[in-house]
């Protein structure tokens, strides 16, 4: 099952990735995405297991950003995929076909060519500026998904699509009302001391939005 609620990690001189994903584990979080720019490797498989030794211990899920292969190695619950990685297909030959991935789309053409290579689920945006990444797609805003979610309806594609970039809690309401079926946070919940409220408010708004049953051919992971 996938969450609709991502926490994409960040760091930052107050906190470390694995700082941050344990506050946020702490806090109630259960879909971490380990999301780890400009270090090598070897620096990403480390952080990597012991971020998936964290999020075991809270029975909660890892998805390891941009290396499928670290991903494998660390048995992770799934890889996500930005515009520029590999392809999902090359991926899922890596992973195998029990693992979840995720694939970014800022278009409804790059949704249409993630569905089609075989994505579990979409993250959607970026819904706003945001400075958590470099060489940002352009902006969608509230219409930008509005648009694309009915082509998404219009196409009968039925796939969880999160909403993802620049998102604050505010937003969920009239997001929700697209048909998105979650979103994604880093800094509104990255060493925030009232996270657990938080958390708790937004799968609540969840719960009083339910989302109607949606094929996922590994779901059941």
């Amino acid at each position: 099952m996938i969450d609709r609620l991502h926490y994409i990690s960040q760091s930052g001189a107050e906190c470390s990735h694995l700082e941050a994903i344990e506050q946020v584990l702490s806090a109630g979080g259960k879909w971490i995405q380990l999301r780890v720019k400009d270090q090598p490797e070897t620096e990403v498989l480390n952080l990597a297991k012991a971020a998936n030794d964290l999020c075991k211990k809270f029975a909660s899920k890892l998805i390891i950003n941009d290396f499928p292969l670290v991903s494998k190695v660390v048995d992770a619950y799934g890889t996500h995929l930005g515009s520029n990685d590999i392809s999902i297909i090359k991926a899922r030959l890596l992973v195998g076909n029990t693992k979840i991935i995720g694939g970014t789309a800022n278009t409804f053409a790059d949704l249409q060519k993630r569905v089609a290579e075989g994505a579990n689920y979409i993250g959607l945006g970026p819904y706003r500026f945001t400075s958590t990444k470099k060489n940002l797609s352009p902006i969608l805003g509230l219409e930008g998904y509005k648009k694309i979610m009915e082509q998404v309806r219009n196409a009968n594609i039925n796939i969880p699509v999160i909403a993802i970039g620049g998102i604050t809690p505010d937003d969920l309401p009239e997001l929700l009302k697209t048909g998105i079926y979650g979103l994604a946070l880093s800094g509104v919940l990255t060493n925030k001391k009232d996270a657990d409220v938080l958390i708790r408010q937004l799968y609540q708004e969840f719960q009083n939005h339910p989302f109607p049953s949606l094929l996922n051919p590994i779901e059941s992971c």
